[in-house]
């Protein structure tokens, strides 16, 4: 199950269980859209890997499936990874 963080690590944005503006890796390193597109080269500035729109719980869910609280926070903010694709 997704731990669905609660904001992106580059700025800090909060991005609650229901942001349409939430992307992840497949380790589940979260940002926003425009760090996404601005500042990381839609790419993960920990592993390299592809971002991607994380889903959307169900409201209905997240009462017995809560998301993850534990705010993860870059102080020195992200370094772009280069596309691999030039």
């Amino acid at each position: 199950m997704l731990e669905l963080r609660p904001n992106c690590e580059c700025c800090g944005k909060d991005l609650p269980p229901e942001s349409l503006d939430a992307y992840i890796c497949s380790f589940e390193c979260t940002f926003c859209g425009d760090c996404k597109d601005q500042a990381l080269n839609r790419r993960c500035p920990n592993c390299g890997g592809e971002l991607v729109r994380r889903p959307v719980r169900p409201a209905e869910k997240l009462a017995n499936n809560p998301p993850g609280t534990t705010r993860v926070l870059k102080p020195q903010g992200c370094t772009p990874v280069p596309h691999p694709h030039g």
